[in-house]
């Protein structure tokens, strides 16, 4: 009725009505349970002493008081961590539009909390990468000096404006949520911050310097402003520090342009081609672990074709960035020696990464463990052709639960060959040694 007698019109033409909030474990909020969330206490935090004086000064019977102390004590025993407004705000709305109720879970809040310390630390990294003197392009266009890691990264950055666009014209604000925390997490800090990394270091090419600079303070500017919607306050702090473009001079993120699809920045071959150099450290990653070579590791990829061979070796620094305690990723073209002593895990049918372990495992050891790994693996097979030996399977149980079954022993027959060959690769290099 205000609005209306102070602007003559109806103050909002569009109201979201939000699901009933419990706590953790789907109970209605209640004083006597000692189960009540004040969002002030998220926000800013609180004692577990502090929940109980508040229990205290107010208006329970003291019997209803410990029993609300107990439930307090077993819901928060440390207490509410700090959160801040933004974890909380981005909590709220990363639960699914259409659930009857919202199981409010402060260890959620709390990860969303720690999500905003990861934007801070990975924005204030990136500014150290672009430097005092970095001056952003006027506008936001491709050079065509772009690496393929900074195609990816638009083209992922593209699709994440997308996405969340349509989420919000929908209010479907847990798959905006999910769509920028994607990128920013898993796209944006887990790979492409770490990628460019031997790229923006000192002594390295000026171009693709100048490039990747360019690239990411793109990322970082229309990353924020997609995000600003759900986390205001963080959003503005660290907008405020990036330096504009010339063909901008809006004083806050609150009225900057929101970021909108570019036809420009679709590129699916670019994001095709770089799934496969991951899929490359992954590979990698998953020959480091299995031999358990957490230092210093030495890979070397061979290629059975020139085309393989360039994108492969035109990444190759990337690649050892991708790969946690690697020393050095060595290219070879169609031919070339592998060094003896290594394991291999084909990528594709061009391209395949090879381990040097040869003096780095112990492998008598190492064969004990495989050994071990294929007997748990044998009893659950055994129990799965248990379960298909009951009488009258075929009739019985149902065709779903029979294909289920199947697919479960072709797996485990599928796993012993895989951990038998290791056994056979371990002897080879043990008969060489």
């Amino acid at each position: 009725m205000l609005g209306m007698h102070l602007t003559g019109k109806v103050p909002f033409a569009k109201v979201f009505c939000h699901a009933m909030i419990r706590d953790a474990n789907g109970r209605k909020m209640s004083k006597s349970l000692g189960n009540v969330i004040d969002p002030i206490d998220v926000i800013q935090g609180i004692s577990l002493d502090d929940l109980h004086a508040k229990l205290e000064s107010g208006n329970l019977d003291p019997r209803e008081v410990s029993k609300a102390k107990e439930g307090q004590v077993k819901d928060f025993p440390e207490g509410i961590p700090e959160c801040g407004t933004d974890a909380l705000r981005f909590a709220l709305c990363a639960y699914p539009l259409a659930s009857s109720d919202i199981k409010l879970d402060i260890q959620r809040v709390d990860g969303y909390r720690k999500f905003c310390n990861k934007l801070w630390n990975a924005t204030r990294f990136a500014l150290m990468k672009l430097g005092d003197d970095f001056v952003p392009q006027a506008e936001a266009q491709l050079t065509g000096r772009e690496s393929l890691a900074e195609l990816w990264i638009l083209h992922r950055l593209n699709v994440a404006i997308r996405d969340v666009n349509a989420a919000l014209a929908d209010m479907n604000f847990m798959v905006a949520t999910t769509a920028i925390y994607g990128f920013w997490l898993n796209e944006l800090c887990d790979i492409f911050i770490e990628y460019i990394k031997p790229v923006t270091a000192p002594g390295a090419n000026p171009e693709a310097c100048s490039s990747a600079q360019q690239t990411l303070y793109t990322c970082l500017d229309q990353g924020l402003r997609m995000l600003h919607p759900l986390m205001p306050f963080v959003t503005e702090e660290l907008w405020q520090r990036l330096p504009r473009r010339a063909s901008e001079n809006e004083p806050s993120i609150s009225i900057a342009a929101y970021p909108e699809p570019r036809s420009d920045y679709e590129n699916a071959k670019a994001e095709s081609d770089f799934k496969f150099v991951m899929d490359i450290a992954t590979a990698g990653r998953s020959l480091a672990a299995a031999y358990n070579i957490v230092a210093k590791s030495e890979f070397y990829i061979s290629n059975s074709s020139d085309a393989s061979y360039a994108l492969t070796s035109s990444l190759s620094e990337g690649i050892v960035t991708m790969i946690s305690g690697c020393q050095s990723v060595t290219v070879l073209r169609s031919g070339e020696a592998i060094p003896a002593g290594c394991v291999v895990s084909s990528v594709g049918d061009e391209v395949a990464i090879h381990l040097l372990v040869r003096g780095k495992v112990d492998i008598g050891q190492e064969i004990s463990k495989i050994e071990d790994k294929i007997s748990k693996v044998e009893q659950l097979k055994d129990g799965a052709v248990k379960r298909t030996q009951v009488p009258k399977y075929e009739t019985v149980v149902p065709q779903s639960v029979r294909e289920a079954n199947a697919s479960k022993i072709s797996n485990y027959d599928a796993e012993i060959e895989v951990l038998q060959n290791s056994i056979k690769e371990f002897l080879v290099l043990k008969d060489g040694e």
